[in-house]
C-alpha cells in the first residue's frame, strides 16, 4: 500500500511533473515473471525516477546505509527504502555478498522484478564504470532475462554531493532483454560471470553514450580522492 502511495500519489505525479522523463524502450520490461533490470548508477535520483515510470513494480538491492541514515533526511530516506520493498545490501564484500546475491535470487524466486547498479555505486564523474559479477551469478542461477538500462541526464541533475536535485528533463532508456541460457550450469565460472557481466555493461554502454572505464568505480574514486588531496593511494 505504502508503494503505491509514494508512486501514484506522493512522489511519481510531481516526478513526473518536474523532469519529465522521456522513456524509450518500455515494451522491453516483461509483462509478468522474473527479470533484471541493470542500470547505469549515476544519480540518488535514479532510485526515484526509474520505478515510478515502471508499470510493475521493481525491488532494488539498495546499500545499507540506505537505512540507517541520522537526522531528518537520513529518517525519511530510510523510511523511503523500507516503505517501498527495497532491501539493504552490507557491500563489504565476502560473506556480505553472499547475502546480498541471497537476497535478490529471493526476489527472482517469487517471479518479480530485481533492480540491480552492476556498478555497485553510483558513477562519481558521470563515466560507465567495470560492473560486478553479482548480476551474472544471479541470471544465471535463477536463469532470467536481464534488462539492460541506461539513466540519462541524471548526473547533470544531481551528481554525488548534490543535496537538491536541478530541474531538467531527463531520459530513462530500455534496452532488448539479454539472454543468457547459454551460459547455464556457469554459474560458479569466474570466466563465465566476467563474460555475462561484461555484455551486460556493454549493453548499458550502448544505451547510454557514456564512456567506459575497465575500472571499478570505487578504486577509481579513492583514486581520484588520493590525487585531489595530493596523498599516495594505498
Amino acid at each position: 500500500m505504502f508503494y503505491q502511495l509514494l508512486k501514484y500519489v506522493f512522489l511519481g505525479p510531481p516526478l513526473r511533473l518536474l523532469f519529465r522523463p522521456r522513456i524509450e524502450g518500455i515494451d522491453h520490461i516483461p509483462d509478468d515473471g522474473a527479470a533484471i533490470v541493470a542500470g547505469n548508477h549515476l544519480s540518488f535520483s535514479d532510485h526515484f525516477l526509474m520505478p515510478v515510470i515502471l508499470p510493475r513494480r521493481i525491488t532494488f538491492l539498495a546499500k545499507s546505509e540506505y537505512f540507517t541514515g541520522r537526522g531528518l533526511r537520513g529518517r525519511l530516506t530510510a523510511a523511503f527504502f523500507r516503505g517501498a520493498g527495497q532491501i539493504p545490501v552490507d557491500r563489504s564484500g565476502g560473506k556480505a555478498s553472499q547475502g546480498a546475491l541471497r537476497s535478490g535470487l529471493a526476489v527472482l524466486r517469487k517471479g518479480r522484478l530485481l533492480g540491480v547498479y552492476p556498478e555497485g555505486t553510483r558513477s562519481h564523474d558521470g563515466r560507465l564504470y567495470k560492473g560486478r559479477t553479482g548480476v551474472a551469478a544471479m541470471a544465471l542461477r535463477a536463469r532470467v532475462p536481464v534488462v539492460p538500462c541506461a539513466m540519462v541526464g541524471t548526473f547533470e541533475i544531481q551528481p554525488p554531493g548534490r543535496s537538491m536535485p536541478r530541474i531538467r528533463p531527463v531520459t530513462i532508456r530500455f534496452g532488448e532483454p539479454l539472454d543468457f541460457s547459454r551460459f547455464v550450469g556457469l554459474s560458479d565460472e569466474r570466466l563465465a560471470l566476467r563474460a555475462v557481466t561484461d555484455e551486460i555493461m556493454y549493453a548499458i554502454l550502448r544505451l547510454s553514450g557514456q564512456e567506459y572505464v575497465d575500472q571499478y568505480a570505487t578504486e577509481a574514486k579513492k583514486a581520484d580522492q588520493a590525487r585531489r588531496s595530493g596523498r599516495p593511494l594505498r
